[in-house]
């Protein structure tokens, strides 16, 4: 085995299997650390569509007919594949693959009168609120604490994640939805397309004066109600295969965003507290909005970090939340005030998931 691999090897062997899925406490022993060096070293790809999963463990990079490659947060019965054939890291640095240095996050609530079938559109109450005060707490705080031991290198130039951000801007849009482009089981006549996401996300840039670049992400929050696949033929859709994803809309400057599908508490939710009551909605997609951001922050383009497995910085913590430790018991997070339930994200210093960052 070579040099580097052994170390990496026996850093590993100090991780306890179920680590991943169990509270992480505040004590362990630390591992034997590989370095940074030995990450590159053992980088087995140049971009995380070509990546093949070991057998029986579910694919969340998909390329698009349009070429658009997106990375997806699967459903909780879906995640079971990963929890069966347990990925124990580490993240791998990709060489040229680039990272948001900071990320600002912009909140689309997608929000018109009727979903395509007629249907009444709807959010919980609380939801698009909550959305907009994670986008402004987010930043700066525990888990994006987390990030910033994550780094792309240009030349000589290594350039680290920061702990900072905002909340970049939210619109709520009333405009209907376009005719239902795909068809699926759980949500039949009310399904968007990947296109038909990208073609509003546009929309709304050119109508606000906003634009993309590698320091700015925007979540697409769509109805209850409303859901939808990869591209028409319905080769992969939300509720059944994943429960967000997220890309990039190719161009000079790349857009980052997520397709943020309302969070069905029938697939999307593993019984996690919920701090914000609200019958557990709000609380469920913004657990699910940390995956898709976090992600997106270490590898925005599906080209920096990710496992030799395939896996991104959330796909190795998905559904596993640690030990809620605020708001009586409500919450594993506090961030100005505010609390918050959400899945922990791998660290590779430490060799497991954490709540905050090192």
């Amino acid at each position: 085995m070579h040099l580097r691999q052994s170390r990496i090897a026996a850093a590993l062997t100090t991780v306890v299997i179920g680590m991943m899925f169990q509270p992480l406490t505040t004590t362990h022993a630390a591992p034997v650390q590989a370095t940074e060096e030995d990450f590159a070293a053992m980088a087995p790809a140049q971009s995380l569509a070509e990546v093949v999963p070991a057998a029986g463990r579910p694919r969340l990079t998909a390329t698009l007919p349009d070429g658009n490659v997106v990375h997806m947060l699967p459903t909780v019965k879906a995640a079971a594949g990963l929890v069966n054939n347990a990925d124990n890291g580490p993240l791998v640095y990709h060489s040229g693959g680039s990272i948001m240095p900071s990320v600002s996050i912009y909140s689309i609530f997608w929000l018109p009168a009727k979903l395509q079938n007629g249907g009444t559109t709807g959010m919980a109450s609380n939801y698009i609120s909550t959305m907009i005060g994670l986008s402004g707490n987010y930043p700066a705080h525990g888990i994006q604490n987390n990030s910033t031991q994550y780094y792309q290198i240009s030349g000589t130039t290594k350039t680290y994640i920061k702990s900072q951000g905002g909340a970049g801007g939210s619109y709520t849009d009333t405009s209907a939805y376009p005719t239902s482009g795909c068809s699926d089981s759980y949500t039949p006549g009310n399904c968007l397309t990947d296109a038909q996401i990208q073609a509003e996300v546009k929309k709304v840039l050119s109508l606000k004066g906003w634009t993309g670049g590698l320091g700015k992400i925007y979540m697409v929050y769509t109805s209850s109600g409303e859901g939808s696949c990869f591209d028409s033929s319905g080769s992969s859709c939300a509720y059944t295969e994943y429960c967000a994803y997220h890309g990039a809309i190719s161009g000079t400057t790349p857009i980052i965003y997520g397709n943020m599908a309302y969070a069905d508490l029938n697939v999307c939710y593993a019984g996690q507290p919920t701090p914000h009551g609200g019958g557990g909605y709000a609380d469920a997609e913004a657990s699910i909005a940390t995956h898709e951001i976090t992600e997106a922050t270490t590898d925005p383009l599906l080209n920096a970090w990710y496992t030799a497995q395939g896996n991104e910085i959330g796909d190795l913590c998905a559904y596993n939340y640690g030990t809620a430790t605020w708001d009586s018991a409500k919450a594993n997070e506090m961030w100005n005030g505010a609390y918050f339930e959400v899945q922990m994200e791998w660290d590779n210093h430490f060799g497991g998931c954490v709540q905050i960052g090192p």
